[in-house]
């Protein structure tokens, strides 16, 4: 209650407009070499936006190096969709044997999948979408925030996104018909509530096949094991699959860069093996279904049993996992090294593949439960099952540290709780490793690959992950050809009429396996959806809080020079998100302690809807007050992908851009005198930092309103209250080391 009374004697000394402030407090840009100059602007939110020097979406690199992208990305992004030959035909044909107009049909509709979205859609459209090289479903959406005023982020929520790489060309009618679209969404809050929730519904997917990747991969591979002796049971491959598992799990704190990169030619060998083994078996069995590429057959198909073919649907997309891979792991390569591979070895290898395993079904259909390893040649089994083994653990390692970089990305935007970060990689900065997700998978996958032992209801549940991440992406995509791309309107229904028509008919198919493992997808998304709703919402709110109580220039003038008490030596830094104003929390320090440092330093962290933010455009400082208070405001500019800098190296660069900062404020005056004094202030700081540097952090307590429904109270008061308790603290998160930091309770009434 204590608490709560200061903080609204607080509120009263807000008499100042909030422009009056802006016109008081404007921001002295730090001079940059070789990178564009900032505008003196009213706003430093507007400024801390503008990031110059972002990098092309298409880099020139020469044909080695895209080559040996290439090769790389086969180990670390086609892991996925390479063994899905291990489980297509035996969970499309789950509870029938199949006639040989049946095969063809499935073979034909795998082929065109396989054409119509990996190839076509993925490979030469989709990649084009990527947020500066960096894809997935946040680059998607940040793509669109910076582009218009749609962010429902709090930490961007009132901000102009103005980067020199993304203005809008020329004026023409699609121009015109872009601003409308982006005029109507910035008016639209249901609209941006809308955006954000299939942004969070497609990543909530993906890590949702980042669970299911590892159960069916490896259960699939290992169930060849029963070849040895047929009265091995499901239960005995399940606890190999469960051992595999631990074992994978076990070794994700070494990075993906020596897990994944190092199996490169692994899955360069099984693509070969599953390859010529598919012409050995079309040459051998049954070349007629050859076929198949004639698309007649899938008319064929339906016509013959059209609620079977229908059914059959959910197993044939199965075929297309792991294409979301190619576009989230896109940052560790380029387009030209993804399309490379997939056009010159993937797609031709699985056309082979499942062509093979068609025409070893038209003799022996009966074998179709185990498609795979009946059509392998004795003579090749074994190093055909350890490679099988070994490719379905590196698809795993694929989708479980894409699941890593997804969680990362969230957390950063503000919408996932505080996790412990961990990059395993000096060389790729999207290398990292989360132990608390980590042991999450790891529980999630041992507990469903236990519990299903059998590779059919996983499959069902796979096809739906996989099927809403395509919409989603399908959604997201329309968007940005109409407002970014400018694309024409044909051109936009056909995408919308082949691909989207397409992908709700797969929906609806793996809908129907709801009760037969496809609920579990759906579960597993429905409870990080909570989550990361309830702690985005919580966030927005406190934000808000913060901005309506922040304390107005006129409170800290009337304070004095001395701040109306003692200032001791040292520096000492206060964080608060608000990058303008006096954030709540500072009269409460002063209530609260005798004494305040020399140095003062509001520092606001802020992550913008870019990937990366250039090091010498991270910072940006301007004055608090006079000059005498010794007071300054850094805000502190991050990417989604960009590592958090440590304490130690965090002061050194505030340093070196305080100095900067202090120079060029007063060359800009010319006078003499003004230099010298910039040089006696230099010094002050620097024998402030030697006196030691303190970080100020609010311990707030977030609560409910009295007037809010119960609803409200519930979530605020006990779910986001469990969640903030359970997860890392913000001074973690911050890297704050324990001796420096210093803390004040406040409670936040929302």
């Amino acid at each position: 209650m204590e608490e709560k009374s200061q903080t609204q004697d607080i509120v009263l000394n807000m008499e100042m407009p909030e422009r009056e402030e802006q016109e008081k407090e404007l921001p002295i840009p730090i001079p940059i070499p070789k990178t564009k100059q900032f505008h003196r602007l009213d706003s430093l939110d507007q400024e801390a936006n503008r990031i110059s020097g972002m990098s092309s979406t298409s880099k020139v690199v020469s044909i080695a190096t895209v080559m040996q992208l290439a090769f790389q990305s086969i180990g670390v992004v086609y892991g996925d969709i390479g063994t899905s030959p291990l489980y297509v035909f035996s969970s499309t044909f789950s509870d029938r044997v199949p006639s040989h107009r049946d095969i063809l049909g499935a073979l034909s509709l795998i082929i065109y999948s396989l054409t119509l979205f990996p190839l076509i859609k993925y490979v030469f459209i989709v990649l084009w979408a990527n947020d500066n090289g960096d894809g997935g479903t946040f680059a998607l959406y940040s793509l669109i925030c910076r582009h218009s005023k749609v962010s429902a982020l709090p930490n961007t929520k009132a901000e102009e996104m103005e980067l020199s790489a993304y203005q809008m060309k020329l004026p023409t009618k699609h121009l015109k018909r872009a601003e409308m679209i982006k005029e109507a969404l910035e008016k639209s809050t249901w609209a941006k509530t809308l955006l954000l929730s299939v942004a969070l519904l497609g990543t909530c997917m993906v890590i949702g096949d980042g669970i299911l990747t590892p159960c069916i991969s490896v259960l699939s591979a290992v169930d060849g094991v029963r070849n040895i002796d047929a009265g091995i049971s499901r239960d005995v491959v399940a606890m190999i699959s469960v051992a595999i598992l631990l074992v994978l799990f076990s070794i994700q704190r070494f990075g993906t860069d020596k897990v994944g990169y190092t199996f490169a030619p692994a899955i360069l060998v099984w693509y070969t093996f599953i390859g010529v083994i598919g012409v050995f078996n079309l040459i051998r069995h049954d070349s007629n279904v050859l076929k198949a590429f004639n698309p007649m057959y899938i008319v064929y198909y339906f016509q013959s049993d059209p609620k079977e073919a229908w059914i059959s649907l959910g197993g044939v997309v199965l075929c297309m996992t792991g294409t979301e891979a190619m576009f989230a792991d896109l940052g560790h390569f380029s387009v030209r090294s993804i399309q490379i591979a997939f056009t010159g070895l993937v797609y031709p290898c699985l056309i082979c593949a499942y062509v093979g395993q068609a025409a070893y079904l038209s003799s022996n259909p009966s074998d179709v439960s185990d498609a795979f390893y009946k059509s392998t040649p004795e003579s090749v089994y074994w190093p055909m099952f350890a490679v099988a083994v070994l490719a379905s653990i590196i698809a795993s390692q694929a989708m479980i540290s894409a699941t890593f970089a997804i969680v990362k990305q969230s957390m950063a935007l503000g919408c996932f709780p505080r996790v412990r970060i961990i990059h395993t990689s000096h060389k790729h900065e999207g290398q990292v490793y989360i132990p608390e997700i980590n042991f999450l998978l790891m529980v999630a996958c041992v507990l469903v690959t236990a519990s299903f032992k059998d590779t059919t209801n996983i499959g069902n549940a796979y096809g739906i992950a996989v099927v809403a991440v395509m919409i989603v992406t399908t959604s997201l995509l329309v968007l940005i050809m109409l407002m970014i791309w400018q694309t024409n309107l044909l051109l936009i229904a056909l995408f919308v009429i082949v691909f989207g028509s397409f992908e709700l008919l797969y929906f609806s198919s793996v809908l129907y396996k709801f009760n037969k493992g496809g609920y579990l997808p759906l579960s597993f998304a429905a409870a990080l959806f909570f989550v990361m709703y309830v702690w985005h919402y919580v966030q927005t709110k406190r934000h808000e809080f913060e901005v309506e109580h922040k304390v107005s220039a006129q409170y800290l003038s009337s304070l004095g020079s001395d701040l109306g008490i003692s200032r001791v030596p040292g520096m000492g830094l206060l964080y608060t998100e608000l990058t303008q104003g006096i954030p709540a929390i500072f009269p409460h320090f002063l209530t609260n302690l005798p004494a305040i440092h020399s140095v003062l330093v509001f520092v606001s962290v802020k992550y913008l809807p870019v990937n990366k933010v250039p090091t010498e455009e991270r910072f940006l400082l301007r004055r608090v007050g006079p000059k005498d208070y010794k007071m300054y405001r850094c805000i502190v500019r991050y990417g989604y992908r960009d590592r958090r800098i440590a304490s130690s190296e965090f002061e050194q660069l505030l340093m070196q851009n305080l100095e900067i900062f202090i120079r060029t404020e007063n060359w800009e005056e010319g006078e003499d005198a003004e230099i010298e004094e910039s040089e006696e202030e230099i010094k002050f700081l620097e024998k402030s930092r030697s006196s030691g540097v303190v970080y100020l952090l609010g311990h707030s307590e977030v609560k409910a309103s009295e007037e809010s429904c119960l609803v409200k109270r519930v979530v605020v008061d006990y779910v986001y209250d469990f969640l903030r308790r359970n997860f890392r603290q913000g001074f973690v998160d911050l890297q704050i080391p324990n001796k420096s930091l210093l803390q004040v309770g406040m409670n936040y009434f929302i």
